[in-house]
């Protein structure tokens, strides 16, 4: 807990003098008392401006930025995993192409929770951004720390650990936090008090009455905010298309305890590294049930350990074994908990299916439970996944077949009962593809809610708010896909990751010519070179009848025109591509190799 931190360094003192954390009053601010303590930062001419930069076409690489008067905070910074039809690519994060040049004015980053769609772009926008100061509760902050240790070239972060009774001065913003649920331990809301009114921003959350290992959500706390008058709520979407209420935690419970008990040989539970809730319930009921529990995945080691620290878990330490020593124990008394329940080709369980993992291979008697449910996007291949495990002779069940998976996002019932505490003037729905804001905002119409008064926004599209009137602009700040590959960041993949669906799809095709570079005369013929186009030796009459038509394009081409290579190598690729599409109807990827001699 803290009392005041260090104060954030600007050129303007004003903001130096702001910059400060105090505790709050149990008695909540009134509106009025609000709008009194902003009267000092109000501009006759500024309109406070909120654009999501990621998040609202998609699952995923969560950001939102608020602006007011030359001050900017930013809620959440996170990634988005790719697609099937991205080769190559690691994941995705926003693109702060609009802040550039405006890093000394963002005077934080807030994070509402720790899962990697909230947090992974941290390590290569914050430092972009200038090293910001990062905010957020206990765990979320720790496992920000543990997976900087991956960034090693980077320099520590400014980061600082709050509490729900905090307040945060940020420049023109004042910030306040409650509790709300999730399936990790310490998510929370973010209220932000400005001067044209009071933002909230729900982060993922849902309402869950009988939660483990925490307090359900702040339902008093909530109704206060909403009673102080709040300008606009940025809700989650992810689940709201959904009728009814979100299952709790709790309820999953029995099925899991069954599962454990009934399973007649070794248990593999697939789950996400991030998703501590289910990881504490499997590992105390197993401990309940005198089995052990073996951990594979680094990222779930991680996080268990930063969770025990924090008191977030208590178990019997003798529970958890290393992988290694699971064949010293009869196969119904072995728990093995892993990652690649998405089908992610790299992750344990997808390594185990295939029997490319070290230590674990599929036996008959096996069960495996896939805890957690499908990101938009993984069907394919998670159904690849469960078929491989099936054929090796493994029991599955998943979430659909019984409660095994208690998801971590508000559905309808609870989208409708958290306006109806917070009651605000605009609703903005977020955290999802652009259907599902869409049908959040019909389940908040559903309420009597002005339709006029439902921003659905695009990633950069700025809403603006000025005297107590929103307005959702057509003006766009720069919110492309930014992907991260082995290579490194970069905004303008776009022409690569088409050049690698174009090779995944049609193939290439090289063609080398070989010329004298005083006459441009061929010197022999040019070399065909076919990959995952056509198979050369079964395709001979059209490689040579392609051979041909190049040699005949370049004998007749201006001998002058080899000053431009360039010139000559687009020809090719353009004579040829059309070439090859007329004849297969396949565009692969041409590359024109031209040797001077």
């Amino acid at each position: 807990m803290i009392s005041r931190l260090t104060q954030h360094k600007t050129g303007d003192s004003r903001h130096r003098r702001a910059f400060e954390t105090r505790r709050r009053d149990k008695t909540p601010t009134s509106g009025q008392e609000s709008r009194q303590s902003f009267s000092r930062f109000r501009s006759t001419e500024t309109k406070l401006r909120v654009a999501v930069l990621g998040g609202l076409e998609e699952v995923g690489r969560n950001c939102t930025m608020i602006e007011y008067n030359g001050d900017i905070i930013i809620i959440d910074m996170g990634l988005q995993f790719p697609e099937e039809d991205m080769p190559g690519i690691d994941y995705i994060i926003p693109n702060i192409g609009y802040l550039k040049g405006k890093e000394k004015n963002i005077r934080g980053v807030i994070i509402t929770h720790a899962h990697y769609d909230h947090i992974g772009g941290i390590p290569h926008l914050i430092p972009a951004l200038g090293y910001p100061p990062i905010y957020g509760l206990p765990l979320t902050t720790a496992i920000i720390k543990k997976r900087q240790d991956d960034f090693r070239d980077l320099r520590p972060l400014n980061i600082h650990n709050i509490t729900l009774n905090d307040k945060l001065r940020l420049g023109s913003f004042e910030l306040e936090f409650f509790h709300l649920n999730h399936n990790i331990p310490d998510s929370m809301g973010v209220v932000v008090h400005t001067p044209e009114g009071t933002i909230i921003h729900s982060g993922d959350w849902k309402f869950d009455y009988q939660p483990v290992g925490e307090a359900p959500a702040d339902l008093q706390r909530i109704a206060q905010i909403g009673a102080s008058g709040v300008l606009a709520l940025l809700s989650d979407s992810t689940n709201a298309s959904h009728p009814g209420h979100q299952m709790s935690e709790s309820e999953i419970s029995s099925n899991l305890e069954e599962i454990v008990s009934k399973a007649p040989g070794r248990l593999i539970v697939g789950t996400f590294s991030s998703l501590l809730s289910r990881i504490r319930q499997i590992i105390e009921i197993s401990e309940k049930q005198g089995k052990i529990v073996a951990l594979d995945g680094y990222s779930m080691k991680s996080n268990i350990e930063i969770a025990k620290e924090l008191g977030y878990m208590k178990f019997n330490p003798k529970t958890l074994i290393d992988l290694k020593r699971i064949d010293d124990y009869p196969n119904n008394k072995v728990v093995i908990m892993c990652t690649g329940a998405q089908g992610e080709k790299n992750a344990s369980l997808m390594r185990i299916a295939n029997g490319e993992h070290r230590t674990v291979r599929i036996i008959p008697g096996d069960t495996v439970v896939f805890s957690s449910s499908v990101i938009p996007g993984n069907e394919r291949t998670v159904q690849r996944l469960k078929d491989t495990l099936f054929r090796k002779g493994a029991e599955v069940i998943h979430y659909q077949m019984m409660d095994v998976h208690a998801g971590g996002h508000a559905k309808a019932d609870d989208v409708k009962l958290m306006v109806r505490l917070i009651n605000p003037k605009y609703f903005v729905p977020i955290e999802g593809n652009h259907h599902l804001l869409h049908y959040n905002a019909k389940t908040v119409e559903s309420l009597g809610f002005p339709k006029e008064n439902i921003f659905i926004a695009d990633n950069g599209q700025i809403m603006e708010f000025f005297r107590g009137t929103g307005k959702l602009t057509k003006e766009k700040v720069p919110a492309d896909y930014v992907f991260v590959d082995g290579l490194g960041v970069s905004d303008e993949t776009n022409v690569v990751l088409r050049d690698r669906q174009m090779l995944a799809e049609d193939g290439m095709i090289v063609v080398i010519a070989t010329v004298n570079s005083k006459t441009g005369q061929l010197i022999q013929n040019p070399d065909i070179i076919s990959r995952g186009f056509v198979f050369l030796k079964e395709n001979k009459e059209l490689i040579e009848d392609l051979r041909h038509r190049v040699k005949k394009l370049i004998h007749d081409s201006d001998p002058l025109s080899w000053a431009d290579t360039n010139n000559i190598k687009n020809k090719i690729r353009d004579y040829v591509g059309q070439f090859l599409f007329t004849k297969t109807e396949k565009r692969p990827m041409v590359l024109p190799v031209v040797i001077e001699v």
